[in-house]
């Protein structure tokens, strides 16, 4: 909070410009150079502000990183601006004018909110993930839709707002906490906090969050962006038991109609390898259904049909080849097929795909996927090609 300050000074604003595009390589002779002129404090901070802006530009987007300001779990825990600019919208469009944001951190939910035309109260209990959301509302023009207030969010009265958005602290001291009663504050205080909610909640929570533990009057929706799982989320406020995949960017959304298990059945012309959102959701039946397929093992979440019906929902691959799993086999067959790029991917398979690389040893101007995984059971390996569109 303390360096936070630093750089909220004409002399650190200025300072940060100067040291924006430092290559971590130089960051020592920069620092040498500028504690000539600067106090050692300042350009410490400046550099480790810069630091953290570069690698939030994968999350924000260059242009916004450059105007904000982190924390370094603030750019490790925060929403991608993507993923929240997607819920932002979908709270506009259930009529919600004003959301109280609990658990904050650096406000990149809060950014989201306010450009979609939502009113926001960010807190936070950290000081430091405080100063930083207040800077940002600041540094992007946002500080009149967004008011932040460092408080214990479990002391917060929502009572006025249209809307909750909570986002409980999923890490502690030994690293990611997958109990969601060991969040901060715990999944059973959010969800009584959304149920207070006039309008809508959202909880972000983790997505290996267990189906069973998704309350009966909570909807479920697991998001990714770029084929990258990125969240699950309970809405309370719009359809009580329904549970979604969101594809980013789109968004393409596909809703669960409860099928039933694909069947078993054997390997096809085509295998479809379902989006990680799919798979979280437990929708492979749905694709499997899109598709005319079944699965190629009841355990495998990969798909298999005879006939090419692309989906946004899965990746499709033509299979050329289709063995036992057999180290020697499979590097004669891509030695005769002349790949040298190789693309392994497996599931259901305890073969990690570095470890195949290095024995396969592929060489070669061609280019194969190999896919690691069972067949009713038994361990099988399918060679193929991604189906461009």
């Amino acid at each position: 909070m303390n360096d936070l300050a630093l750089l909220l000074t004409p002399e650190g604003r200025a300072l940060l410009d100067e040291v924006r595009d430092t290559d971590p390589a130089e960051e020592l002779a920069v620092a040498t150079r500028l504690r000539r002129a600067h106090p050692a404090g300042l350009v410490s901070a400046a550099l480790g502000q810069a630091r953290l802006r570069q690698r939030a530009a994968a999350k924000f987007g260059a242009e916004d990183a450059r105007r904000m300001y982190f924390t370094p779990n603030g750019v490790e825990q925060s929403t991608r601006a993507a993923v929240a600019a997607y819920r932002a919208e979908r709270m506009r469009e259930l009529g919600v004018t004003s959301v109280a944001d609990l658990c904050c951190g650096i406000g990149g939910d809060a950014i989201a909110l306010a450009r979609a035309g939502i009113r926001v109260l960010a807190v936070d209990r950290d000081p430091a993930a405080v100063a930083a959301a207040r800077a940002n509302a600041d540094a992007l023009g946002l500080a009149d839709l967004i008011e932040v207030r460092e408080a214990d969010v479990t002391d917060v009265d929502t009572t006025g707002w249209d809307a909750v958005f909570a986002d409980p602290a999923r890490r502690g001291g030994r690293g990611r906490v997958f109990d969601p009663e060991a969040y901060s504050p715990p999944l059973s205080w959010a969800v009584a906090a959304a149920r207070t909610a006039s309008r809508a909640a959202a909880l972000k929570v983790a997505p290996g969050i267990p189906h069973e533990a998704v309350p009966a009057d909570a909807e479920a929706e697991w998001v990714s962006d770029g084929g990258d799982v990125k969240e699950a989320v309970l809405w309370f406020g719009t359809e009580p038991g329904a549970v979604r995949a969101t594809l980013l960017p789109g968004p393409r959304t596909l809703l669960s109609r409860r099928l039933p298990d694909p069947p078993v059945r054997p390997v096809g012309r085509y295998l479809y390898e379902p989006d990680g959102a799919v798979v979280r959701a437990h929708l492979v039946a749905e694709v499997a259904d899109l598709v005319g397929g079944g699965l190629l093992d009841a355990t495998i979440a990969y798909v298999t049909a005879d006939d090419l019906r692309p989906t946004p929902y899965a990746t499709a691959y033509e299979i050329t080849d289709h063995l036992p799993f057999n180290v020697k086999r499979l590097k004669a067959l891509l030695r005769q097929r002349e790949v040298g790029t190789l693309t392994v991917k497996k599931r259901g398979s305890a073969v990690e795909p570095e470890e195949l690389r290095r024995k396969v040893r592929p060489q070669g101007p061609n280019a194969a996927t190999v896919f690691l995984t069972r067949v009713a059971g038994a361990p099988t390996v399918l060679v193929g090609h991604p189906v461009r569109p």
